[in-house]
């Protein structure tokens, strides 16, 4: 697939609108029998429109003794006028009782359509590689998700259906007029000429002016974001003013560009008015010539001048309703974009899933919210000339070569940037290898479905990420553990009595980003989190970093049960932790420099000593 990213130029014509539709139509298609109904009913609200004129000018001609309908001859003024505000009122009936009805039925429709999109779209940026995060500020993915998305929806709700149901009521007039005269007639589908070519112009104009306006719109979503997560560091370095007049100016691009938009949109709504007065000024000019050719009555002027109007007021509404239609087709132009950057990290085949690890016990069938008991096996992880970049020709990690063993307990160490959080990356793998393989049992991690490969290990950050919810939700993570096994991996990681004496226990609810709890409470919920998939891999990323000495005594004394018989990798700056692991892989600007046991490397002499007696010295 190829890959079109978010930066694209504001209202390049890169697609047509009907390639747009074409990518909207499997949701439609999805509610076409939910749209059969509002489309069936434009037909006698269109017939009731058309039929009022003629009505009123009956009328007129029946008060002006001139020729009338068939129905109406050799009746009574007052029998005729009787018949004909009685069919007058039947119109108006239908128009009352089916205008309602069939908006309700149309925006219930785009409602649903408009959930699906949502729902497709957070599936899609969900499955996104990290690498897609890295380059995208959130605010502008939300306003993607919401105001583009809800944008998106008018077209379904107000739009789409509204403008055929316009373009419907223009037609059954047309056929009218033409029936009724077929001068005056011609003369008012003779100015729909420029009117449509004026329309589409400024249409044009306004979906250019549409698409600056969203940009802006996100980029000032990214800083109200940016601002709202770091405003402990807004506030301690006294950035308020600085960041309120960056908002100030952004928020000012934003209303320029949007003035724009209301620029065109008000073009258009002025041409149709002018035009709409000419066309009236037309039809008395033509209709007074006819009648004093005796070629019209006066019953007939009047359903033409109200016929103008009434053919006018679809356009409005058509106009209306376009400006709707392009601020959709730029939110699908946007949406569309971000459907259509690739997954980078996928799945094998169907036909090389059936390659996995003999040693794993799989889940095919079962729902996978589901828990699965099973035991924790420990796994061989082979780094075979690995290379990999965050940016093109610029390598992290530079041909790493390396065996972890099964049930070996493994440090990783280095200064910041020698690319150790970045080996834990690729293992989880959140990203993918430039160059080389990584093995698990002898097996590329690319070639194991990621559901399996990340159920196999479980990683404890240093600032472990909770979600708004309660203690019970965070730990289990939407799987379906009992609640005696989120007790029992409390107790074995030693976190058990301090989730006791919150207020509500494993029920006591929890702010977004756990706010409510300390960092070190949030990273005791971290271990019992990784303790309750009794995994066989376990990393830890400076897991023990946010804990006073008190609890992470307890800690350390939980990880000695809990690194039992699995394979571990260890990643620690204080290099007093990691005495005794079995082995140090010592890294430096993404090589691997040395490797052995804590006094190997001493007795080297090398950087890992050096890192070591820097330590010993500071503290």
């Amino acid at each position: 697939m190829t890959l079109a990213t978010p930066t694209s130029q504001p209202g390049a014509d890169r697609r047509s609108d009907w390639r747009l539709f074409l990518r909207l139509w499997p949701y439609i298609r999805a509610q076409q029998r939910s749209l059969w109904l509002p489309l069936a009913l434009l037909l006698p609200l269109s017939l009731a429109n058309a039929l009022q004129p003629i009505l009123i000018g009956q009328a007129i001609s029946l008060i002006r003794q001139e020729p009338v309908a068939a129905f109406l001859e050799g009746r009574t003024l007052q029998s005729g006028l009787n018949i004909l505000v009685g069919l007058l009122l039947v119109t108006v009936t239908v128009r009352l009782a089916l205008d309602g009805w069939q908006s309700y039925l149309v925006q219930r429709v785009g409602q649903r359509i408009t959930a699906n999109i949502r729902n497709d779209l957070f599936a899609h940026v969900t499955s996104l590689a990290v690498r897609f995060f890295d380059n995208t500020p959130v605010g502008k993915l939300i306003t993607r998700l919401t105001s583009d998305v809800d944008a998106l929806g008018d077209v379904f709700s107000t739009g789409a259906v509204g403008i055929v149901s316009d373009l419907f009521s223009i037609g059954v007039i047309a056929v009218t007029m033409f029936l009724l005269q077929w001068q005056l007639a011609l003369l008012l589908m003779a100015m729909l000429v420029p009117i449509t070519w004026l329309i589409i112009y400024f249409q044009q104009q306004y979906r250019k002016a549409n698409y600056r306006a969203r940009e802006k719109l996100s980029e000032l979503n990214a800083i109200l974001q940016e601002n709202i997560v770091g405003i402990n560091v807004v506030q301690i370095f006294r950035r308020e003013r600085f960041n309120a007049e960056l908002f100030r100016k952004t928020n000012q691009h934003y209303i320029d560009a949007v003035d724009k938009t209301i620029f065109h949109d008000s073009a258009v709504s002025a041409t149709l008015e002018w035009i709409a007065l000419v066309a009236i000024a037309g039809v008395l000019w033509l209709g007074g010539w006819l009648i004093l050719q005796d070629a019209l009555t006066f019953g007939a002027l009047a359903s033409f001048i109200l016929f103008a109007q009434r053919l006018f007021d679809p356009l409005r509404q058509f106009a209306d309703k376009f400006t709707s239609i392009q601020a959709g087709f730029t939110a699908v132009e946007r949406i569309t974009d971000l459907f259509n950057v690739s997954v980078e990290i996928r799945d094998p085949e169907a036909d090389r899933r059936q390659v996995s690890s003999p040693k794993f016990i799989r889940r095919s069938g079962q729902n996978a919210t589901a828990a699965v008991e099973r035991p924790a096996i420990a796994a061989e992880i082979q780094f075979q000339h690995v290379w990999f970049g965050y940016k093109p020709n610029d390598p992290v990690l530079k041909d790493l070569d390396f065996t972890i063993h099964p049930g070996e307990k493994v440090a990783l160490v280095g200064p910041t940037g020698a690319g150790k959080s970045s080996i834990i990356r690729l293992l989880c793998r959140l990203y993918d290898v430039t160059q080389g393989e990584i093995l698990l049992d002898g097996i590329n991690i690319r070639d194991l479905p990621q559901a399996e490969l990340r159920h196999r290990m479980a990683v404890i950050l240093q600032d472990g990420f909770l979600f708004a919810g309660d203690v019970k939700g965070n730990i289990t993570l939407g799987e379906d553990y009992s609640l005696e096994a989120v007790r029992r991996a409390a107790q074995q990681t030693n976190v058990a009595p301090f989730i006791e004496a919150l207020p509500q226990g494993y029920d006591t609810v929890l702010r977004e980003r756990g706010t409510n709890l300390s960092g070190g409470q949030k990273q005791l919920l971290a271990f019992a989190r990784a303790a309750i998939r009794n995994p066989g891999i376990l990393i830890l990323d400076e897991a023990t970093a946010n804990l006073d000495v008190g609890t992470e005594a307890l800690i350390q004394e939980a990880l000695e049960h809990l690194l039992r018989d699995r394979t571990a990798i260890i990643i620690a700056h204080r290099l007093s932790t990691i005495r005794n692991v079995d082995r140090i892989l010592v890294l430096k600007q993404g090589a691997l420099v040395e490797q052995g046991s804590h006094d190997e490397l001493l007795a080297r002499n090398g950087l890992y000593a050096s890192l070591y007696r820097l330590q010993m010295l500071e503290q």
